[in-house]
């Protein structure tokens, strides 16, 4: 085991997951970045665009899956705040995220690296401008819910796409859409986010997988890192 690359990749999985979560935005606008430059500053081979948008999409499967199973015990604990998860919203969207993420995660081994990186610089400018938005969504509401189901469908598809190609999940625009977009409220958002976003990890992975350059190494080293510093396993274990 290369003892420098454990460490590096470890601090940049800690570091990244942590300021995710503490600022609230997916983990890949940061992640992406700091394993495209840190690690050629501290001595180690620069990983190509490809690389890195695999390492981020592993580290996105993981998080997202922590973040259901920490979801789901404080469902069993009435903890959840009264968030709901809605199974047309999920279904609609999620099959939907899933099926671009597997063509995104596919073509992105097709894509030159700069290419992917222009991609990334796109994404990140995007969710800084629908931070920007203010929100919309009420924080909860008796009625059925109801939602465009094309739009739905439509905005996860193109959602998908690009984080497939980046390593994403999605989360950093989805929510903002879901919101601003589709006027779902607020805690049925944060709930059924959860559940898609982990569906669209499912599917950027296998594409991944598909597309060939998976560095195995870095990838472990910087999940460990990951789940260690994010704030959903953070509080599995308290």
């Amino acid at each position: 085991m290369d003892l420098l690359l454990f460490v590096i990749m470890f601090i940049l999985g800690l570091v990244g997951s942590f300021f995710s979560g503490l600022l609230g935005i997916g983990g890949a606008i940061i992640n992406y970045p700091l394993l495209l430059y840190v690690p050629p500053l501290m001595g180690l081979e620069p990983f190509s665009a490809h690389q890195v948008s695999s390492i981020s999409m592993f580290q996105v499967f993981f998080a997202s899956f922590a973040g259901v199973i920490a979801f789901r015990r404080k469902v069993k604990t009435g903890r959840n705040g009264g968030a709901i998860v809605h199974k047309g919203l999920v279904l609609y969207m999620g099959s939907s995220i899933l099926a671009g993420s597997l063509i995104g995660g596919f073509i992105s081994g097709y894509l030159d690296g700069s290419i992917i990186n222009l991609i990334y610089g796109i994404l990140a400018i995007f969710a800084i401008v629908l931070m920007l938005i203010p929100g919309k969504g009420k924080l909860e509401t008796a009625a059925p819910l109801e939602f465009n189901q094309w739009i739905a469908a439509g905005t996860a598809l193109a959602v998908g796409i690009v984080s497939g190609i980046v390593g994403a999940g999605g989360a950093f625009i989805l929510i903002p859409i879901m919101l601003t977009i589709l006027k779902i409220p607020v805690r049925t958002t944060i709930a059924s986010s959860l559940a898609i976003v982990f569906i669209s990890a499912i599917g950027g992975v296998i594409g991944k997988i598909v597309g060939g350059d998976i560095p195995i190494e870095p990838i472990i080293y910087t999940v460990i890192g990951s789940l260690l510093g994010h704030p959903w396993v953070q509080k599995l274990v308290q």
